[in-house]
């Protein structure tokens, strides 16, 4: 399991704030890495994770899985307040369509 971080999900963004690029990595969002440039800020945060991951195999504690290797099903619940709800299934209708297909091309555009 020491190697999962190697399966981790890596951003690199500009930090205008910074003047840095700054490395994160969605598994474990406490985690960030500054450097002046995105290959140093990639390969920082990616040392942190693996130095991480191994701190917490060390105690014993709990390892968050890669999104990655992670199996999912394409079926999730969303809430939504009834008024959009009944907009939503109005707008289905009028399209011709299903709620969940509009809800799933809605989301897909993102």
């Amino acid at each position: 399991m020491s190697n999962i971080a190697e399966h981790y999900t890596y951003r690199i963004h500009w930090s205008p704030e910074d003047e840095l690029f700054v490395g994160t990595v969605a598994e474990l969002p406490s985690l960030s890495w500054l450097a002046p440039d995105q290959t140093e800020a990639f390969a920082g945060i990616q040392q942190v994770a693996l130095e991480t991951v191994a701190d917490l195999e060390a105690d014993g504690d709990p390892v968050p899985p890669a999104l990655a290797d992670r199996e999912y099903s394409g079926k999730f619940l969303v809430r939504v307040p009834p008024e959009a709800h009944r907009q939503l299934v109005i707008e289905a209708a009028e399209q011709n369509v299903s709620l969940n297909r509009l809800a799933s091309s809605r989301l897909s555009k993102t």
